[in-house]
């Protein structure tokens, strides 16, 4: 029976693989665009109960991160955010949205609750990320990466 359930989840221990590749957590891509400056400011993303805080790099889209623990309540609640500029009292921004986490399956009969989100002036605090955004979230994550350099193969004389 165990070779059965081996075949057929393709892992070879289900023990071993549990969980692997998913993390519980949430995630917020927000984009800059709308707020002038932002330099020095300061992000604390919460949900269940779990905050992180941090501060914010200068670019156009941040993905903020929020890991939970393993066994988080998937039903809705509320995920917070809030950005508040360097030297301010008062955030510019303090959205929430209640927030069903969705199920990631490591392959192997386990696996994770996460959610992603976008934050955009225009649109506030969604579950629903649009595409511009992924896309322009994807083309800063490829501008990151630079080409490896190869070493000039001539001799030098």
């Amino acid at each position: 029976m165990a070779v059965l359930l081996v075949a057929a989840t393709g892992c070879s221990h289900a023990r071993d693989c549990a969980g692997v590749g998913t993390v519980s957590g949430v995630g917020v891509l927000f984009v800059h665009q709308g707020y002038g400056d932002l330099g020095g400011a300061s992000f604390e993303l919460c949900a269940r109960g779990t905050c992180t805080k941090g501060e914010l790099r200068p670019e156009g889209i941040t993905d903020v991160k929020l890991p939970l623990p393993h066994d988080v309540d998937p039903d809705p609640g509320p995920i917070h955010f809030r950005v508040t500029r360097k030297g301010a009292t008062r955030p510019v921004i303090d959205a929430s949205a209640d927030v069903k986490l969705t199920f990631q399956s490591d392959g192997c009969g386990g696996g994770d609750y996460s959610r992603g989100l976008a934050f955009t002036k225009e649109g506030g605090l969604t579950a629903k990320i649009a595409k511009a955004v992924s896309d322009a979230w994807g083309k800063q994550v490829r501008s990151r990466a630079t080409p490896t350099s190869q070493p000039d193969p001539s001799p030098s004389p």
